[in-house]
């Protein structure tokens, strides 16, 4: 086993002597919207502190925990809190918590950001279904040594998100009567801001909306086959759409203020689930 795979291994035997949990679907709460861990039946909770050699958020608005709860009587793994690259963290330890998920069980995820807009359609408060990414302007999660244990060399790109489920997502949007947009998400590396060029470029490239963590989550959860969907919560228009200078707290603000809206949605999306499991 390589070094990465035996932190892996590490991470997942102390889990299970905290909890014999095991979780059907892994849900990340992105900024602003880890309170919808607090309408579950909550089973256990691991801080990530907790863990031997594991990453520690260390942004403000994530918490920084797993939590192991019902919804919808569906048995669900959610990270309140996610690591980002921009932390000083390797790829490999920022995908770690989601190899984690899956090796506890878990064989679906749901994966939901902040992000800014860049379609000139969307408006902040937006919910988008993230139909496609662009990861290129971060390190790929894969590079190195390839863990045999977890996945092919060469892993498939093609469908990263589940056709199935995003069906599913646009089911329960509908019936909750809940707006739903639809576009392709682009991941840089943060900390700092997009610049304007950089909007008007990830634009050309096909891009409507961005963000600073999700897609290299997506690309490490797809090479271990699971099925993945996504939904991003767009808090603002993106540098040179939006006039106004951009801040993290607005992030919080936003998030907070579409908080029930997103519960609403996820409670059926999870009752979708339960009807499919």
């Amino acid at each position: 086993m390589g070094a990465a795979y035996e932190r892996l291994v590490r991470s997942y035997e102390y889990c299970r002597t905290r909890t014999d949990f095991v979780p059907k679907v892994a849900f990340v709460l992105g900024s602003g919207l880890g309170n919808f861990a607090d309408y579950v039946t909550v089973e256990s909770e691991i801080p990530y502190s907790e863990i031997p050699d594991f990453p520690v958020s260390t942004v403000s608005g994530h918490e920084g925990k797993f939590v192991f709860a019902y919804v919808e009587e569906v048995p669900v793994v959610m990270m309140k809190g996610r690591v980002h690259y921009y932390e000083g963290y390797s790829m490999e330890e920022v995908v770690l918590p989601i190899r984690l998920m899956k090796m506890l069980g878990a064989e679906t995820l749901i994966l939901t950001n902040a992000s800014g807009g860049i379609n000139l359609a969307f408006d902040p408060g937006d919910l988008m279904l993230i139909t496609d990414q662009i990861s290129s302007l971060v390190p790929s999660p894969l590079i190195g040594a390839n863990i045999e244990e977890l996945g092919t060399r060469f892993p498939d790109m093609s469908h990263i998100y589940d056709e199935e489920l995003q069906e599913l997502i646009r089911r329960a949007a509908d019936s909750e009567q809940i707006p739903l947009r639809e576009g392709v998400y682009i991941q840089f590396t943060g900390p700092g801001y997009e610049t304007p060029a950089e909007i008007r470029m990830a634009g050309a490239l096909g891009a409507d909306a961005v963000g600073m963590s999700t897609a290299c989550e997506a690309v490490a959860a797809n090479h271990m086959g699971m099925k993945i969907c996504g939904i991003s919560c767009v808090v603002n228009m993106a540098a040179g759409i939006q006039k106004t200078p951009l801040s993290h707290e607005e992030v919080k603000k936003m998030g907070s203020r579409k908080s029930e809206e997103f519960r609403r949605l996820m409670l059926a999306v999870f009752r979708e689930m339960k009807q499919e499991m």
